[in-house]
């Protein structure tokens, strides 16, 4: 399997070292902002080529597949390019910023049969995979989701801290994460509401956020997003069942008690990302639809959409 990659910073690095631990798959073109750094990533990597220009890579007979860990404004735009050039495609999240773009790489995917995933890691994380198969088992069902969001960024800076070119978004980036796992375990989400804080001056986006969700099983949501936190930094999900109350951070995962679990036989790895990847890999491989397709994933936009648009009407509002 012969891969290039679209955006190699904080997070493109986090699939190339996933993408190294997968028999097969060689990671033949780095594309990133400059051409200076797309060259010092695919020397690191082994990359016969590099570039800045996305289409450089597509127009390469010796590449299968494209991992985009590009900026959000550019996810969906390239998702339909890699697709219209015959090649595979993994999107990081969130698949678009607008209804409408996500409706449109759906609609792309169906045209030409190819496989297109999006990042949505919490599907992969063992933590979350020992509850989805407790879930799946009959074992454990979701009362409600008690998910925090926290990170400090008044600073337009990734997660390496070094400087950004683009704006993130609590909406349709980070709470895209939780947003679909409760679905993925809890079913579809038939009511929705967000409220917002104050715009950042700089950014110009909403630094705050709460939202409220209800699946169609009768469990419940409250998810907690901040850029001004200034402490322990990342995504924290309580889950609390009718049998069992686990707390989830990234790939760990502890009991009520915050008594720890073992979820290291759950998978092959511990590292979502690399359980991410190898679900890609497999998918094409196998000629199936993958966990985390876009077809599966695509209610979680028409979600946010409608949250965006009711944001948008409070903001008038006021």
């Amino acid at each position: 399997m012969r891969i290039a990659l679209a955006g190699a910073g904080a997070f493109g690095e986090k699939h190339l070292d996933g993408l190294k631990n997968i028999d097969g798959v060689e990671i033949v073109s780095i594309i990133s902002r400059t051409g200076e750094q797309a060259a010092a990533v695919a020397a690191e990597y082994g990359a016969k080529h590099s570039s800045t220009e996305l289409e450089d890579a597509l127009a390469r007979n010796d590449v299968d597949a494209v991992i985009l860990c590009t900026p959000t404004q550019m996810h969906a735009a390239q998702a339909i390019a890699c697709m219209e050039a015959g090649k595979h495609v993994q999107v990081e999240i969130p698949l678009s910023d607008s209804w409408a773009d996500a409706e449109a790489v759906v609609a792309k995917a169906k045209e030409t049969g190819l496989t297109c995933m999006v990042g949505h890691t919490r599907r992969f994380n063992p933590s979350h995979q020992y509850v989805h198969n407790r879930i799946k088992a009959g074992e454990f069902n979701i009362q409600q989701m008690d998910v925090q969001t926290y990170f400090f960024r008044r600073k337009n800076m990734n997660a390496k801290g070094e400087p950004r070119s683009w704006t993130d978004h609590l909406l349709w980036h980070h709470a895209a994460h939780t947003i679909d796992l409760f679905a993925y375990q809890a079913g579809k989400i038939v009511k929705a509401n967000a409220i917002q804080g104050p715009k950042h001056q700089e950014l110009g986006i909403a630094m705050d956020m709460s939202i409220q969700l209800k699946s169609e099983s009768g469990a419940i949501c409250t998810l907690s997003l901040s850029f001004n936190n200034d402490g322990p930094l990342g995504t924290f999900f309580r889950y609390i069942g009718d049998s069992a109350t686990y707390i989830a951070r990234y790939d760990d995962l502890v009991n009520g008690k915050e008594e720890p679990i073992d979820v290291s036989k759950v998978d092959v790895s511990m590292n979502g990302i690399e359980l991410q990847d190898r679900e890609f890999v497999a998918a094409i491989r196998e000629g199936r639809e993958p966990n985390s397709s876009i077809a599966q994933v695509l209610d979680c936009y028409r979600v946010i959409g409608e949250l965006a648009a009711s944001l948008e009407a409070q903001d008038g509002w006021s």
